[in-house]
């Protein structure tokens, strides 16, 4: 009898195990999927394709969509959170070459997903002379894929798309360096025949 006992708690244990084997590879399966997911969502927007549009308020209310750019070159950069330290600099890179941009007729437009009110204090601080598009529902952050969490908050990843005349993905840039971005973007944007065409 405690032979046929033992013999039945060895096909429970066993049964048991692989339950556990099954749930941890179900689980590893699903880990990987979302993986995939995510690398899909981040590779999605490809150079050539339509960038999508958006209608966002500036700094001083005033809306703004891709379309009103159609015809120009657009440098959109998204940056997480305005008066922080990278975010400065990268704004104040813009602001220091802007009529460079303006002389190859680039449009710079940044965008993060802070509102109005921020913006315009940040506009302010240092004299921007460009739009900061408030996206505080994160939608254009989602459409382009940089939207994130960081500190527990909602922001925009710090990512650029330079989109040409005819409203199409020129480049992307994901990996920016503030003190750097704004001379890499105007080099960029001349090798890409900005400015070839342009009005004085």
């Amino acid at each position: 009898m405690m032979w046929y006992f033992a013999t039945q708690y060895m096909v429970i244990v066993t049964i048991l195990n692989g339950i556990g084997q099954m749930k941890r590879s179900l689980y590893t399966i699903a880990a990987l999927f979302s993986l995939c997911l995510a690398a899909f969502a981040s590779e999605h927007l490809t150079v050539g394709q339509p960038a999508p549009d958006f209608e966002l308020s500036d700094q001083n209310g005033q809306l703004h969509s891709l379309e009103d750019y159609r015809d120009h070159w657009v440098v959109l950069y998204f940056y997480p959170k305005d008066q922080t330290p990278g975010c400065t600099t990268e704004a104040c890179e813009f602001r220091d070459n802007i009529f460079a941009f303006r002389e190859i007729g680039a449009q710079i437009l940044g965008v993060s997903l802070d509102d109005v009110e921020s913006h315009q204090k940040f506009a302010e601080k240092y004299e921007l002379p460009f739009p900061l598009l408030a996206d505080v529902e994160g939608k254009a952050a989602e459409a382009y894929n940089v939207k994130t969490r960081m500190l527990g908050m909602k922001v925009a990843k710090r990512q650029t798309f330079l989109i040409d005349p005819d409203g199409n993905l020129a480049k992307h840039y994901e990996d920016v360096n503030p003190s750097e971005h704004s001379q890499q973007v105007l080099a960029d944007l001349k090798e890409l025949g900005a400015g070839t065409s342009a009005t004085p």
